[in-house]
């Protein structure tokens, strides 16, 4: 009798415990996955960008240009009536080598050793799982990388994939979970911010397009477009008595005046 009795009270215990926990971590598990465009490139003048080349770039490359491109696969071959663009890149070297391009969110002004820049990192909403971006390549054996900083300031570089396809191709990378994207501190969430994309050279690939003697220098050079930068993001946040108080307006309005006690 005194077993059954022993037994039973264990069992609650357990019983307990488990539901407690189920309490605890239920959030944890909750999740609201949404594809969110992080940049069209529709608009230049809104979505600046600038590109910089490394050691053996030759003169006066790489260039930066908007073109009247998309992807059929994305918006037909009307696109849909709208202005679409895609950012394109030229690229030209005067050897081969692991030579590289960086795409930059940003503004530059002034050129050659005159030339400043200003970058402007990209905030990826949410909490990511995938970063997502269509480029068109002419089947040069390069290959991408994308640049993430994390809200402790921790660049990590993922590997976005060969470029070794002919037109335009999705390509995407999960965001590792050792990322963080959160604090044990309110406001929990910290996003991701877009440092740049990198565009490497293999020294096995041609520097050059293929291009008779007297080609121009537009016909020897590498272009590659890119067009719609989005992400798979989680963007579930979970509510709790007083969360108004995170809201960046209610801390300006309370904090922000030189005398906040009135």
């Amino acid at each position: 009798m005194k077993q059954r009795v022993v037994k039973a009270i264990c069992l609650s215990f357990v019983i307990v415990f488990m539901l407690a926990a189920t309490g605890a971590f239920a959030d944890e598990e909750t999740v609201n996955l949404e594809s969110v465009v992080v940049q069209t490139f529709d608009e230049p003048d809104a979505q600046p960008w600038f590109v910089i080349g490394s050691k053996f770039s030759t003169k006066d490359y790489p260039k930066l240009a908007y073109a009247k491109s998309w992807p059929v696969s994305l918006f037909g071959s009307n696109g849909n009536g709208k202005d679409l663009r895609s950012l394109g890149v030229a690229m030209l070297f005067d050897r081969k080598e692991y030579n590289w391009v960086d795409l930059i969110p940003g503004t530059k002004s002034g050129s050659g050793d005159g030339a400043t820049y200003k970058p402007v990192e990209l905030d990826l909403p949410g909490r990511v799982k995938m970063l997502d971006l269509w480029v068109w390549s002419g089947n040069y054996d390069y290959y991408m990388e994308a640049y993430i900083r994390d809200y402790k300031g921790i660049v990590y570089i993922l590997p976005m994939g060969d470029l070794g396809h002919v037109g335009w191709k999705n390509l995407r990378v999960n965001i590792p979970g050792s990322i963080p994207q959160s604090k044990k501190y309110l406001p929990r969430r910290e996003n991701l911010k877009l440092v740049k994309l990198r565009i490497w050279t293999r020294p096995t690939e041609v520097a050059a397009a293929p291009a008779k003697a007297d080609a121009t220098m537009q016909e020897k050079a590498i272009y590659f477009y890119f067009d719609q930068l989005k992400v798979l993001t989680d963007t579930f946040e979970s509510l709790f008595d007083g969360d108004s108080l995170m809201d960046p307006k209610v801390i300006e309005t309370t904090w922000g005046s030189s005398d906040s006690s009135k």
